[in-house]
């Protein structure tokens, strides 16, 4: 059915990696936001191109036309517009639902979690977007997921593109679909439904491909300053311009090894209207091949400067920029190492267990939890009167608890306790 239940060792690695996700976002300032997960089916129609067709729409409730949310990024526009906020920075993690084929294997479902990071208001040119790019970087660099490359990309250097080959404008959205299938595709497949579906002429899907098969550096971006065709025009210009400069603030940062500038990446969702990024992860797959085999998008994002005037009555804009961390898609990867390697995940993350040698010892353990609980520390305890200590210490070895704080009658005498340590069998008296 394209959802899943986790088992308590998964559901502990979902929670280890959604704690260094949320860690980095607020490091960054982030504030948690929440939103409905039912929206007004009017609110997410029109907003996600090809991919409305995936919307988990309600039945009709005597007139109200509700669906499920499809990602965390219109209903944050909506939260926006409608409390009339012109200025924050958010994170928000939830799930997101998507009437989609899934494939498991490969982190697809149709009921999924997405970690969302958004910096809205008017700021000065490719801060934020530099900021977003350096929380991917991050992200992916504390999970020691192996080698990753961030593509770059603008919708306006795009659609300046798609302008000097010749497409009219009616049909940037459906040519800006087909050129992000690049990286699943050859160039002659994609050309092929450019012409065949797309209504393109062949002399312009020609043109085009001189482009999208482009990537690089700054080195490109001032190569494609001087085109002659795309210097020419308004868009392509400015998206240039502006990625000159936020290549600039990316080598202050020091992560400008791991970001390409690639004329292919087009991202589906037609809210996007400057700056638009995926993260890659890439696999060696044997130590002969030179170019490093990609596993699919783990991250993306981009800027969506006419979102939120949608959804405000007088129009008013707020510029946004923000990005999405595939968190199923990185967990499937992690998962899968963690199944190879053999570890044992730690389900929980009690840090002692209080114990009993003899019988009659009940309440002696209940009053010690109690102050343990009280004073923070994580504790567990068998919810038997009279268990064996070897079955409490066998509980300890089988949860992975490092410590138990044994009180038997000599303990309760002397008004000590014993801890133990359990891998090494040391004890002292406290």
């Amino acid at each position: 059915q394209g959802t899943r239940d986790h088992t308590p060792a998964q559901a502990a690695l979902r929670d280890r990696l959604l704690s260094a996700v949320v860690s980095c976002f607020k490091r960054h300032g982030g504030a948690a936001i929440d939103t409905p997960v039912m929206e007004l089916r009017e609110t997410l129609v029109g907003k996600y191109g090809e991919g409305a067709k995936l919307i988990y729409e309600l039945q009709d409730q005597g007139g109200e036309l509700l669906a499920l949310r499809y990602d965390l990024t219109v209903p944050f526009a909506r939260y926006l517009a409608m409390n009339k906020i012109t200025n924050m920075k958010r994170y928000h993690v939830a799930k997101v639902y998507r009437r989609d084929n899934p494939a498991t294997t490969r982190g697809r479902y149709r009921e999924f979690y997405q970690c969302d990071f958004d910096i809205a208001g008017q700021f000065d040119p490719m801060i934020p977007d530099a900021e977003c790019l350096k929380i991917v970087h991050e992200i992916l660099s504390d999970l020691q997921l192996g080698d990753f490359v961030i593509k770059v990309n603008d919708r306006r250097i795009l659609n300046g593109v798609f302008a000097v080959c010749g497409v009219p404008d009616s049909k940037f959205i459906p040519a800006c679909s087909t050129v992000d299938k690049l990286d699943k595709v050859p160039w002659e497949e994609v050309r092929s439904e450019m012409v065949g579906e797309k209504g393109l002429s062949p002399e312009a899907a020609d043109r085009i491909g001189d482009y999208v098969q482009l990537h690089g550096g700054l080195e490109l971006i001032e190569r494609l300053l001087q085109d002659a065709q795309l210097s020419q025009n308004k868009l392509a210009k400015e998206g240039l311009g502006d990625m000159k400069l936020l290549f600039e603030y990316l080598t202050l940062f020091g992560i400008t090894g791991k970001i390409s500038f690639d004329l292919s990446l087009a991202r589906g969702l037609d809210y996007y209207t400057g700056v638009i990024f995926e993260a890659v992860l890439l696999q060696q797959e044997s130590e002969r091949l030179e170019e490093p085999v990609s596993v699919g998008s783990v991250a993306g994002g981009g800027r969506y400067d006419g979102l939120v005037g949608m959804f405000d009555p007088k129009g008013r804009k707020v510029p946004c920029v923000g990005v999405s961390i595939g968190i199923e898609r990185i967990f499937s990867i992690l998962e899968q190492r963690l199944e190879a390697s053999g570890e044992k995940l730690r389900t929980t993350e009690t840090q002692v267990l209080v114990a009993t040698p003899q019988k009659h010892l009940l309440a002696a353990r209940l009053k010690l939890i109690s102050e343990l609980w009280d004073a923070g520390i994580k504790a567990e305890m068998l919810y038997k009167k009279d268990p064996k200590l070897l079955k409490q210490l066998h509980y300890c070895e089988d949860t992975g608890i490092p410590l138990a704080a044994i009180v038997g009658e000599q303990e309760l005498a002397d008004g000590v306790v014993k801890l133990r340590d359990v891998a090494t069998r040391e004890e002292v008296r406290m």
